[in-house]
C-alpha cells in the first residue's frame, strides 16, 4: 500500500554530510520511501562505502564529493548534479561538526571552522540548489538544526550559536523563497547516538544526566529522525514553511 502524501517516488534528494551518522540514516530512510539519493561528503572512501550499501539494498544512489564549506566548490558541485545526474527536488543540509571546550578557552580557528561548517554550508548549498528550484517553481529544503537552537549547556556555546543561526536562516529562506513554491523547514534533533556524540554516549555521568533531563529518559536512535524527514520531504507538508521541528524526546519542553 502506498500513501501519496508520504510517497517520494521520482524525487531526487541531495543529503550533505551523508557518509555516516544522521545524514546516512536520513538518506537511507528517504530512499526506502522511493527517493533516489545523492550522497555528499569529504571522505571519498566513506562515501563510496555508504553508496555501495545503499545500492546493494536496491536503492538508486549517486555521490558528489564537493566541499560544502567552499562556495565555488558548492556552485560547481550542484551544477554538475543538475547537469549529469538530474534535478535536485529535495535538499537536506545535514553537514555539521562539533568542538567542545570551555568558552574562555575556545580557539579562534575552531570558531571559524564551526561557522563555515555549520552555517556557511547551509547558506552555500541552500542558495545553489534554490536557484534551480526557483526556476522549476517547486522544491523542498530541510536544514538540520539542533536542540541547541533553543537551549545551551556549558562547553558548546559556539556550536549553540551556529545552530541558532540555522534556525533563523531557515526562517529567512522561507521569507524569501516560499513565494516561488519552495518549502524550507528544519529538523532539530535532540541527543542521538551518532559518531559525533560517541564520547558523550560513552560517558556514564553524562548519559545519566541526559536520561534524567529528557522526558523520554533515553538517547535517541538515528532512525527515529526519518519520519520527520519524510513528512517534510513529501506532499504532507505542502503548507508547512519556515518551521523547526524538534525531535528530542521532549527535552525542550522542560526546565
Amino acid at each position: 500500500m502506498t500513501y501519496p502524501l508520504f510517497d517520494l517516488s521520482g524525487k531526487r534528494v541531495l543529503v550533505t554530510g551523508s557518509s555516516q551518522g544522521i545524514g546516512l540514516a536520513l538518506a537511507t530512510g528517504l530512499a526506502k520511501h522511493g527517493a533516489s539519493i545523492v550522497l555528499n561528503g569529504r571522505d571519498p572512501e566513506k562515501l563510496s562505502a555508504a553508496a555501495r550499501d545503499l545500492g546493494n539494498a536496491g536503492h538508486l544512489v549517486a555521490t558528489a564529493d564537493f566541499d560544502v564549506t567552499d562556495a565555488k566548490a558548492v556552485e560547481d558541485g550542484v551544477g554538475k548534479i543538475e547537469r549529469e545526474i538530474g534535478p535536485v527536488d529535495i535538499l537536506v543540509n545535514n553537514a555539521g561538526m562539533q568542538f567542545r571546550t570551555p568558552l574562555e578557552d575556545f580557539p579562534a580557528d575552531r570558531w571559524e571552522q564551526l561557522l563555515k561548517t555549520n552555517v556557511s554550508s547551509v547558506f552555500y548549498v541552500g542558495q545553489a540548489v534554490a536557484r534551480h528550484m526557483i526556476k522549476r517553481g517547486e522544491g523542498k529544503i530541510i536544514n538540520i538544526a539542533s536542540v541547541q537552537s533553543e537551549l545551551a549547556r556549558p562547553g558548546i556555546a559556539p556550536y549553540t550559536a551556529t545552530k541558532g543561526a540555522v534556525k533563523n536562516l531557515t526562517r529567512g529562506m522561507c521569507a524569501d523563497w516560499a513565494k516561488y513554491g519552495l518549502q524550507i523547514n528544519a529538523i532539530a534533533p535532540g541527543y542521538f547516538k551518532t559518531p559525533l556524540n560517541q564520547a558523550l554516549v560513552d560517558n556514564a555521568e553524562f548519559s545519566a544526566w541526559l536520561e534524567k533531563r529528557t522526558p523520554a529518559a533515553r538517547w535517541g536512535n538515528v532512525d527515529e529522525l526519518v519520519g520527520a524527514a519524510v513528512f517534510l520531504s513529501g506532499r504532507a507538508s505542502s503548507f508547512v514553511n519556515g518551521h523547526t521541528l524538534y525531535v528530542d524526546g521532549g527535552i525542550t519542553t522542560c526546565l
